[in-house]
């Protein structure tokens, strides 16, 4: 195992896409999906393991969610677990750990991985990084993973490919990043072969990063820089906490990747889903010969069809006729929304604090 290779892992989100499962004092990554005793966090570390030591992962996640963290992963020291004391974004997610890698290790390489995404081919995977591993520590390189899409999906950003990397197969030069287009956008792209869905796992060496940062967004780098020596001492809880919030709240994509001239990508088919909303789990999910799916709970169906029914507690959920619904039943909340108007949920959770208060959310 390569004494220089760390992993990040990304673990600070809300995933308000999920509720009513998913809230905000236990968002979607530290619950268990699948009923396989593990939440996808403990998966997203348990897949990276063949390839990075526990003493080398990193998780950057909200301080509020410390005590979930500490108990999910007691394999991963306590000196490793990051606590944003704010919330802002993927881009001072990044620059934070990688200025703390590099205060330890200054020819580290990184692989930046989301906490909540379902890979189902692990050995493909491990594959995948290892060569990506190695093409980002030959050079002043950022790679990101691209996904060969299956159908013109509108909830992903792309990645257009370039030129072909020579003596390197399926890495190519990034062309453009584009934001989740609209149906038809999303169509021409598929047709023209030369697009991958945006995985948002990244590698790079901490020394590229930082650089970049530098380069594209030296306001977010401001905040992490010191000439005293605190990453990784007793003072760098106190230092962040202070300078964090200050830090622009920007998305890494936005912030690097779409304005650096070094971005490649790799294709990869590792039977990917983000799992970012109820009809990504459905679509992942075993179904019924109607097309159901049922999430850990007890459920008599009538006449429906294409739905996702998910339950908590001792109950029986009976539902009858429905064709393409979310019904899910959680603590003191009761969804159901059709499959199609799943995009709104995040506007429904909004209204729903406005109006009857956070203990809903």
């Amino acid at each position: 195992m390569n004494k220089h290779r760390y992993c990040v892992v990304m673990c600070g989100g809300i995933g308000s896409r999920f509720w009513p499962f998913s809230r905000t004092d236990m968002p979607k990554q530290f619950l268990d999906f699948f009923g396989t005793g593990k939440s996808l966090l403990q998966l997203t570390v348990d897949r990276i393991l063949p390839l990075v030591s526990p003493d080398h992962i990193i998780l950057v996640t909200n301080a509020a969610y410390a005590r979930i963290v500490k108990d999910q992963l007691p394999e991963i020291k306590e000196r490793n677990i990051l606590l944003e004391p704010a919330r802002r974004n993927t881009a001072p997610c990044i620059c934070w750990a990688a200025s703390h890698i590099y205060a330890m290790d200054p020819d580290a390489s990184i692989v930046t991985l989301p906490s909540d995404h379902l890979i189902l081919k692990e050995n493909a995977f491990l594959e995948t990084l290892e060569e990506g591993f190695r093409f980002v520590e030959e050079g002043e390189r950022l790679l990101t993973l691209g996904i060969n899409p299956t159908s013109p999906n509108t909830g992903y950003g792309y990645i257009q490919r370039g030129a072909q990397v020579t003596g390197y197969p399926g890495i190519c030069k990034v062309k453009t990043f584009t934001e989740k287009p609209n149906k038809e956008m999303a169509k021409v792209f598929i047709e023209t072969g030369e697009f991958f869905w945006n995985a948002g796992i990244f590698l790079w060496t901490a020394k590229s990063v930082l650089q970049a940062f530098l380069k594209y967004d030296k306001e977010t780098l401001a905040i992490f820089e010191t000439e005293e020596n605190v990453y990784g001492t007793e003072w760098e809880t106190s230092f962040i906490n202070s300078r964090f919030p200050h830090a622009p709240s920007n998305s890494i994509d936005y912030a690097i990747m779409e304005k650096a001239d070094n971005v490649f990508v790799k294709s990869a088919d590792l039977g990917w889903s983000d799992l970012g909303s109820w009809k990504a789990l459905y679509e992942v999910s075993p179904k019924t010969q109607d097309g159901n799916v049922t999430q850990n709970c007890n459920v008599l169906t009538y006449n429906c069809k294409d739905s996702i029914i998910a339950a908590t507690g001792d109950k029986i959920v009976v539902a009858s006729g429905l064709e393409g619904y979310i019904v899910a039943d959680n603590d003191n909340v009761l969804m159901i929304c059709p499959i199609a108007e799943e995009q709104q949920i995040k506007h429904v959770v909004n209204d729903v604090k406005s109006r009857f208060g956070e203990k809903y959310i």
